[in-house]
């Protein structure tokens, strides 16, 4: 029932957002001779933020049309190479005979689309080949598609893999970091020519013995009966993937917000004032921002459940006892390049749970392990922002290119 309360919660909304709409426009409009007043602006700001939050966002596009290869300002064409039930491999064409490192970055499935990422690519677009792993909500996946789960996970990342050949190298964004190594770590042991050149994993949860976190302890706090009863809801029958057992992109957001409440209060505090004064640039970036963040997508609870117990109850991967459809994942297989990333403020993936993986791989020979803890910055920062462009990625580049050649 709860994602039907949702639902009805949602649909109740609808009315609000539309009054605050159009006491917005009203008090926005040059006919009216209260909008240059502070208490025009003030029930105009007042009002967007009503409306904004009460909205449904949908997926976000990426809109990365161009980008600067050298001096030369490229067009960027989005191009799905593959499609599958529950994501696709889309590959951003740039118009440019510039070969350069090919990139498959692996975004996570943990309630927001992989367009969070969009900055990540963007910086990574001037130098690399980029594609990128883009989920499909799991509401919008009809029943008749089948289950999709961890290990369904692994297998999408080797088809991946596979489809864009031997000189791929790979960078996991946070949560599939674990399904990322178990990928590679069955690639190399199959002698695979198509493993991946090197693989770099940022923010991610490699063992979460290390500096556990809110979220860790969520996880190692209750049952998995606990999680099946409170987190796991059915999709509503007004969606193509009805009656699929879920978990809610909604909660996984409450779950966000709430880690960090304060902030998100100050920030709405501040768009009003911002949106007072008049100040556009502040106040678009707010909106860009909250576009992104408030739009979330449903996770299978048969791959959300999965990732609970093997990743953050059991710790499957580094005891060295995960299985995964009869396949022994052994990480010492690995000796493709590795560089692990993490922000020393990271409240999600603590600090150490990432560099774990150079324990694991102890077949890479010692050059070829590389780690970078990035000086105040959080987890969001670790892949998007002004650190991220300036201080990580030039690091990641480096790395990538010292091991495209070998």
């Amino acid at each position: 029932m709860l994602y039907q309360a949702y639902e009805f919660q949602r649909q109740l909304a609808t009315p609000v957002r539309l009054w605050a709409n159009a006491l917005e426009q009203a008090y926005s409009s040059p006919y009216n001779p209260w909008a240059d007043t502070w208490f025009g602006k003030s029930v105009a700001a007042g009002a967007e933020i009503v409306a904004r939050l009460t909205q449904t966002y949908a997926k976000p596009a990426f809109g990365l049309n161009t980008t600067q290869v050298g001096d030369e300002i490229v067009a960027v064409n989005e191009e799905i190479l593959l499609r599958k039930p529950f994501g696709q491999l889309l590959h951003f064409h740039r118009d440019t005979t510039r070969r350069d490192p090919k990139v498959l970055v692996v975004a996570p499935m943990s309630g927001h689309f992989a367009t969070l990422l969009r900055g990540t690519v963007e910086a990574l677009l001037p130098d690399h080949d980029v594609h990128i792993t883009d989920w499909i909500d799991a509401r919008e996946v009809p029943l008749a598609q089948g289950n999709f789960d961890l290990n369904d996970y692994i297998d999408y990342v080797i088809e991946f893999c596979r489809y864009l050949g031997p000189d791929v190298h790979v960078i996991a964004v946070c949560q599939p970091s674990v399904p990322v190594m178990a990928a590679a770590a069955l690639m190399a042991e199959a002698k695979d020519p198509r493993q991946p050149k090197s693989i770099t994993l940022m923010g991610g949860p490699i063992d979460t013995r290390v500096s556990p976190t809110v979220p860790n302890d969520l996880a190692m706090r209750n049952s998995m009966m606990w999680f099946r009863q409170n987190v796991i809801s059915t999709v509503p029958l007004n969606y193509p993937g009805a009656l699929r057992r879920v978990y809610p992109g909604f909660l996984q957001l409450t779950s966000f917000i709430s880690m960090n409440l304060d902030r998100h209060v100050n920030a709405h505090m501040r768009q009003f004032e911002h949106l007072i004064k008049g100040d556009d640039d502040s106040s678009s970036s707010h909106r860009a921002f909250y576009d992104e963040y408030l739009a979330v997508m449903d996770l299978t609870a048969e791959f959300y459940l999965q990732t609970i117990q093997v990743v953050f109850k059991e710790h499957q991967l580094p005891r060295g006892v995960w299985v995964s459809r009869g396949r022994k994942i052994d990480p010492s297989f690995i000796e493709t390049a590795l560089m692990t990333v993490e922000g020393e403020l990271d409240d999600i993936s603590g600090v150490g749970q990432t560099k774990a993986a150079h324990a694991l791989t102890p077949n890479i020979p010692g050059a070829r392990h590389v780690h970078w803890e990035q000086p105040r910055v959080g987890h969001y920062g670790i892949f998007n922002g002004r650190k991220w462009r300036e201080q990580i990625m030039p690091r990641v580049r480096t790395f990538i290119r010292d091991n495209d050649a070998s």
